[in-house]
């Protein structure tokens, strides 16, 4: 059993791994955590789940002093005996603590260790929770001797304790962001972890891992810069970009180039210019997964007049799309695009209408246990574009 810790907006979060292992081997334990049934978890892999860890304790208790008697109670025995210096952090969530008191327990621990003969050095919390790049650079979790402890309050009065197997490798995505050859700010710059979101969305992480011995495929038909595409071939997917623009196509051979040359490896895509409202896509395609026309970008909320235009057109161009796809793929191939919703100076949001109505054109909304798909939307702060997730599977 293991516990993941959620990211900025914990619904994403938890429909990507509802897709992953199914709706019922996830459960809620606070707002920003979740257990997930199952013997094997791999954190880089999910792009809304910042750190993980296996579940080692439940404690029928949530109060600290007891809670940090148990811990350093646990590991001094553990560790008595233990070769070579150990590195430790602890990050506390959902329950009310200083950071000087998380500090604390590692402070008695270490001590009793010392007597031991035992070194370990803390790492220094100034929340009670470490961010995820303080636990990417200490890399903690991915060693025997570099542990976090994940200390989680959870309904009832209880306690979770996990060791984490991992945090994010924040490095690895700033990089596959900032420093591919090929960049767009015009067409839009959907970030590595989205993209791996949408990735597990569509859930072919689920299909069959072969396919007449060859990488499940994953179609873009809006590849552009190619961001969906990188992130597929490093989950071991073969990726089949189209798009309308010739220059987006080279930009995305570019960076997939560059990915490879990185990686040092041969990674399996193809790629050809076509409109996504009319093209005839090659076969086999196991799953579809895409950022789609986004309008034009605002910096503040149109007006209403101009919001009517923008959404008639993104309504069109995305209609189009999906009437093209449907005859063009097996029942059952699952789908996740990213469609846009508007953001008025309140928070609200404007839908595309064919939200309500992606019956019509053969395919069904996803309906998650945990969540609702209204839920599904990505944005940042004071951002007048949104991504909304649509969840669809071909009927």
């Amino acid at each position: 059993m293991y516990i993941a810790i959620l990211g900025r907006q914990p619904e994403l979060g938890i429909a990507e791994l509802e897709r992953v292992f199914g709706g019922k081997s996830i459960t809620m334990l606070s707002p920003q955590t979740v257990s997930i049934n199952t013997d094997h978890f791999d954190v880089q892999r999910f792009g809304g789940v910042p750190k993980a860890g296996k579940i080692i304790a439940e404690l029928p208790r949530s109060d600290w002093h007891q809670i940090s008697q148990s811990i350093v109670g646990h590991y001094a025995t553990k560790w008595s005996s233990f070769e070579g210096k150990i590195t430790l952090g602890i990050s506390v969530y959902d329950i009310k603590i200083s950071s000087r008191d998380v500090q604390q327990t590692g402070i008695i621990l270490k001590q009793k260790l010392k007597k031991s003969g035992v070194s370990m050095r803390l790492v220094p919390n100034t929340d009670p929770a470490l961010n995820t790049a303080v636990s990417h650079h200490n890399k903690l979790g991915l060693s025997d001797n570099k542990i976090e402890l994940l200390i989680v309050g959870i309904s009832g009065g209880k306690t979770i304790i996990a060791e984490s197997s991992g945090a994010q490798n924040i490095t690895a995505y700033a990089r596959r962001d900032q420093e591919r050859p090929k960049r767009d700010a015009f067409v839009g710059m959907l970030p590595p972890k989205l993209a791996q979101i949408m990735i597990n969305l569509a859930s072919p992480y689920n299909l069959k891992s072969k396919i007449n011995n060859l990488p499940a495929v994953i179609l873009d038909p809006f590849c552009g810069t190619g961001v969906i595409l990188q992130e597929a071939v490093l989950m071991g997917y073969t990726a089949y970009g189209t798009d309308l623009s010739e220059k987006m196509v080279s930009y995305s051979h570019d960076n997939l180039e560059w990915l490879s040359e990185g990686y040092r490896t041969k990674f399996d895509y193809k790629l050809s210019a076509g409109d996504a409202m009319t093209t005839k896509w090659k076969q086999p395609i196991d799953a579809v997964v895409g950022e789609t026309y986004l309008g034009q970008p605002f910096s503040a909320p149109p007006s209403p007049a101009k919001l009517v235009e923008v959404v008639e057109n993104c309504n069109h161009i995305i209609s189009e799309f999906l009437k093209n796809l449907a005859p063009q793929i097996k029942a059952g191939t699952p789908i996740c695009i990213a469609i846009p919703a508007w953001r008025d100076a309140r928070g609200g949001l404007t839908h595309l209408p064919l939200v309500e109505t992606v019956g019509r054109f053969g395919f069904k909304r996803h309906e998650f246990t945990n969540i609702s798909q209204n839920d599904m939307v990505y944005f940042r702060e004071n951002q007048v574009v949104a991504r909304e997730l649509l969840v669809l599977t071909k009927s």
